[in-house]
């Protein structure tokens, strides 16, 4: 077994040792594109979503330096057509970019790359001669020519370089130049079989074009195809948690809401195991690394970028357009490659149809909360740290406390959003109560009538606490908001919370800049 070439099965085989959720599938759309003009694939997705095993897979099928007929025998893709084609019938080559990253600093790692390579595939291939001043790209060649066979090549992390090294060094353009070299010359359709690369980002643009435009590139934006491969599936995680006796609804809750390509429901497939295995569902989100460069993107002063942070906190969905991102973290240039660093991160989930992003779960809104703590927004994060404070009055029925926390989250000094509009006062109130997020799902409407917006508490599974229905008034009075709720028979919508049901009327007065507060338990009545 080589470190670069034939690496064998073992790396797959300790994913099989464990408990193992079934994506071999990839392996037949892989095996759809070799020996074709579109054998090479670059799939790019956010940390623990599967990167490296996937790769490890393919390794462990294609290699033919092991047998791992028993590894698939069970999965998926054993009864696909392509199996036997494909089966250990390849030598592979597989780089994970991140041992050179933390190996080498300098300008010097891709002279290493090449090197080490070229050594270790010289030594595998003895028999073939080639010429002292014949580079990689070369000395694969003359093997495929003398062998008559065509190598697979796997590259894990391909992007690691790229974080690494920014825009303008030598590191990243001589890698850049030689990922060119190798597949996008013209002996790459007489060596590859088949090339797959995995990362975060997909592969950088010049200008608009993508460095290597012969890859057929699938992405947190763009998944194609691939979507279903991304992350675990809703049956998938159903089937978990009913084999080791977890709450669906809460794993659900933490660590679903990915919307990738047409797969409306895809969940954190490291974040869902590490749940599972530890029988406790929580945020496992903060080891994946890039939280300070998020807190960094999110505090960059792009118009809107602020107010749209804050609305997604708040619930909401906003606009963004992917299409303008070089896909590398050092060149940011506006508000829509913030959002979209963030989609490829994993921080934001992207609507396609719509063209939108929003906080997929709870387990990411902690994280994103976490990032706005360590920024200059300070009225921000104090708003976020007092809501606590301010369900606990609202459930105690505090009036008084209450008008007084929402008045906090709306200080026209140090205001979190402009109150000009009905949706930036539903923003400021879904802030002022986002800690009510752990117990409740917030559906929010905006009731007709100017200057109204109008929330919606619904307690999630066994949290015994009443329904709220939250109605803000505009230059009225609180005691209208009230009214205004039963007028509209607002508590029909949450009927079977009747019984346990308060009413919360909060009237903001523009003049004074004062917020009053009646809060009222329903008693059915009209």
């Amino acid at each position: 077994m080589g470190m670069f070439i034939n690496k064998g099965s073992k790396a797959f085989q300790m994913s099989r040792n464990d408990e193992y959720v079934d994506k071999s599938g990839l392996i037949a759309v892989v095996n759809d594109t070799l020996f074709k003009e579109r054998r090479f694939t670059c799939v790019s997705r956010c940390r623990r979503f599967g990167k490296s095993m996937a790769a490890r897979m393919l390794c462990a099928y294609y290699d033919k330096s092991c047998s791992s007929r028993e590894l698939f025998a069970d999965l998926e893709t054993a009864n696909h057509p392509s199996f036997e084609t494909h089966l250990n019938k390849y030598p592979v080559i597989y780089l994970d970019m991140t041992d050179f990253v933390e190996t080498y600093k300098d300008d010097s790692i891709v002279a290493h790359i090449k090197e080490e390579l070229r050594t270790e595939i010289l030594e595998a291939y003895p028999q073939v001669e080639v010429r002292e001043t014949d580079d990689l790209m070369r000395c694969l060649f003359r093997i495929a020519q003398a062998t008559g066979e065509q190598f697979i090549f796997i590259i894990d992390e391909w992007d690691a370089i790229c974080r690494e090294f920014p825009k303008g060094t030598q590191a990243m353009d001589d890698y850049v130049g030689w990922l060119r070299s190798m597949f996008k010359s013209g002996n790459a359709l007489n060596v590859f079989a088949g090339v797959y690369m995995t990362g975060i980002l997909p592969i950088k643009k010049y200008q608009t074009e993508s460095a290597l435009n012969n890859f057929q590139e699938y992405s947190m934006v763009k998944p194609g195809g691939m979507a279903g491969y991304f992350g675990f599936t809703k049956e998938e995680v159903r089937s978990l948690a009913d084999k080791h006796g977890m709450d669906f609804d809460e794993l659900e809750k933490w660590y679903d809401g990915y919307q990738i390509g047409d797969e409306l429901s895809i969940f954190n497939p490291n974040s869902v195991m590490t749940a599972i295995r530890e029988h406790r569902c929580r945020s496992y989100w903060g080891a994946t690394g890039a939280f300070g460069r998020v807190s960094d993107y999110i505090q960059m002063n792009f118009e809107g970028l602020k107010d749209d942070i804050i609305a997604m906190l708040a619930g909401e969905r906003c606009a963004v357009d992917p299409t303008s991102f070089q896909n590398d973290m050092s060149v940011v240039n506006g508000r829509d490659d913030v959002l979209t660093v963030l989609i490829h991160l994993g921080y934001l989930s992207y609507d396609w149809n719509r063209e939108e992003c929003y906080i997929p779960n709870r387990e990411v809104a902690g994280e994103m909360v976490n990032a706005v703590k360590v920024t200059k927004w300070k009225n921000v994060a104090n708003a976020l740290q007092k809501s606590e404070r301010l369900l606990r009055a609202t459930l105690d029925g505090d009036a008084e406390a209450v008008a007084r926390g929402v008045e906090a989250a709306h200080d026209e000094e140090t205001s979190i959003l402009s109150y000009n509009n009905e949706n930036s006062m539903a923003c400021v109130l879904s802030i002022a109560y986002y800690y009510a997020k752990n117990d409740y799902i917030i559906h929010r409407e905006l009731a007709s009538g100017k200057g109204f917006a109008d929330l919606v508490f619904i307690p999630r599974k066994n949290v015994d606490s009443p329904a709220l229905v939250v109605e803000l008034k505009y230059d009225k009075d609180a005691d209208t908001a009230i009214d205004q709720i039963k007028r509209k028979k607002y508590p029909a919508k949450v009927a079977q919370y009747t019984e346990n049901l308060l009413l919360v009327g909060i009237n903001y007065d523009k003049e004074t800049k004062t917020h009053s507060c009646v809060i009222e338990r329903w008693n059915g009545g009209d």
